[in-house]
């Protein structure tokens, strides 16, 4: 079972910029994933992911993209917020989280 942390008030405000460049770092950092992840899956055809509008690719193309995308971000974001968070909690002694 889970042990229960509380958090304090100033835990959560000073966690707050480290949060938002931590999201930041992450996103670009799922954007370069996804891009690798695609080039393969493309199986050597170059150019970008195709985008919703675009009319030369079917809709199962598009919502491949859009899923791959997707699970990547999440999964890299929860990865990089939860690292961030535990750094946080080792140096000041405090989840800035709940």
């Amino acid at each position: 079972m889970p042990v229960e942390e509380t958090t304090s008030r100033s835990a959560k405000i000073l966690y707050r910029p480290w949060g938002i460049l931590s999201s930041v770092v992450g996103g670009m950092v799922a954007g370069k994933i996804f891009q690798l992840v695609w080039g393969r899956l493309r199986a050597g055809q170059e150019g970008d992911p195709p985008k919703p509008l675009e009319s030369e690719y079917d809709l199962k193309e598009v919502l491949a993209a859009a899923a791959v995308q997707g699970a990547i971000f999440f999964v890299v974001r929860a990865a990089i917020n939860r690292g961030g968070a535990r750094a946080f909690q080792r140096w000041t002694g405090e989840w800035p989280g709940d």
